[in-house]
């Protein structure tokens, strides 16, 4: 049984909205080569979202994955599967090569609730392209269970490979993550599922672990915690921590010692104040991440005073 997971390491993807996917092509090719030296079974190189659709002017390489680029960078697939991520309205049909012609093997579709049936239009359509499929449920943890039994409806019926659970504000504990993945599994049997963590308020491994024990197969991490904010349950735990004969945790140091502290001096991720306030409360990180780009950055009883006070919520949008 415990042999059955299957990590999906996010670096690239989640750790692109800490420094707005500025990774050197050296970086991403060292973070693959180690991947797959240490036995993690996919790595999610980027974005697959429309550059056209975004209004995007500047290239943005792993944000908008273009399938000739990944050729280029990825020459030769090692053991370590790619996949990469879309959102709704944000992904072009016309982007999405065969599975046959493309270095992606998965791709990833990520929805709130509300939208659940646009998410699995689109599964569909990269399922019949050969893709293996997840579906990513955004915000659980503010989900109302009508809304969700109705989504669990459409889920049964779909061709998608995986459910995801996923802790958008860090402010999930074990226990609520517990009744998550049983409420999932007696909803979708015939569904794998996935756990997609982040470390607010320092739950992001134990999270991932409870998930684990309770017979969910996809554990999202990233190398150092590298992901939005707090960033998400770390690589480098997981690989030490499950006994997988395959798996080898040197290829990961080796990573985090040659590219990551110096990534860590110049860019801000994981367990911080601010974020730790925002995953307490329940609320995205939005507004704490704009807090630790302002001169204020340090100021906790001040952010949280803005925080908690009801007026201040309003202000920004009575501007």
């Amino acid at each position: 049984m415990e042999h059955r997971n299957k990590i999906l390491d996010c670096t690239i993807r989640d750790g692109g909205l800490v420094n707005n996917w500025d990774f050197s092509v050296e970086f991403v090719q060292d973070l693959y080569n180690g991947l797959s030296a240490a036995g993690v079974e996919y790595m999610e190189i980027g974005y697959k979202n429309s550059a056209k659709l975004l209004n995007a002017t500047e290239p943005n390489p792993w944000r908008f994955l273009d399938d000739n680029f990944l050729k280029e960078i990825i020459p030769e697939k090692k053991f370590t599967k790619l996949s990469a991520l879309v959102d709704i309205g944000r992904v072009d049909p016309n982007d999405i090569l065969p599975r046959e012609e493309s270095v992606l093997d998965m791709i990833r579709v990520a929805c709130y609730i509300r939208e659940v049936d646009k998410g699995l239009e689109l599964v569909q359509m990269f399922h019949d392209l050969g893709y293996e499929t997840s579906l990513n449920i955004m915000a659980l943890s503010s989900v109302p269970e009508h809304q969700l039994i109705e989504a669990f409806e459409l889920l049964k019926e779909s061709p998608v490979d995986v459910v995801y659970i996923v802790d958008s504000f860090g402010s999930l504990d074990p226990a609520g993550i517990e009744h998550q993945v049983k409420k999932f599994k007696s909803m979708i049997p015939n569904k794998q599922l996935g756990i997609h963590t982040h470390n607010n308020m320092q739950l992001a491994f134990a999270n991932t672990l409870t998930a684990l024990q309770n017979g969910v197969t996809f554990l999202d991490s990233s190398v150092y915690g590298m992901g939005r904010a707090a960033g998400n349950c770390n690589t480098e735990l997981l690989v030490s921590y499950i006994q997988k004969p395959s798996y080898e945790i040197k290829p990961v140091l080796g990573v985090i010692e040659k590219h990551m502290l110096e990534m860590r001096q110049k860019w801000e991720w994981g367990y911080i104040i601010p974020y730790m306030i925002s995953g307490a409360l329940n609320e995205h990180p939005r507004v704490a991440m704009a807090y630790r780009d302002s001169a204020d950055r340090d100021k906790f009883v001040d952010f949280y005073d803005k925080v908690t006070t009801p007026e201040a919520n309003l202000a920004p949008a009575s501007k």
